[in-house]
């Protein structure tokens, strides 16, 4: 255990940023997981809007450097391909 207020403070900072970074990674992840979901069901519109806002939280990670530009782009990519390609 750090003895140092500084150290203390840093320490509280550092789990705070850790759970905030895990909770952007997993609501990505999920995201995704709904989105190939919807697109299985064939449900085009809820796709559509779903791979949006997969996009957004994407980009949002992206630029707090929790995923690589990238793979990002290729998640994004993939998951655009997909909805395109529905019927």
């Amino acid at each position: 255990m750090a003895n140092i207020k500084s150290s203390k403070k840093a320490i509280k900072q550092i789990a705070k940023r850790t759970d905030n970074n895990h909770e952007l990674k997993a609501t990505v992840k999920n995201n995704i997981k709904n989105c190939e979901k919807a697109i299985a069901s064939g449900d085009k519109a809820k796709a559509t809007e779903l791979a949006s806002t997969v996009q957004k939280n994407i980009d949002r990670a992206t630029s707090k450097g929790l995923i690589k530009k990238n793979t990002a782009d290729r998640q994004k990519s993939r998951l655009s391909q997909k909805v395109k390609n529905m019927k």
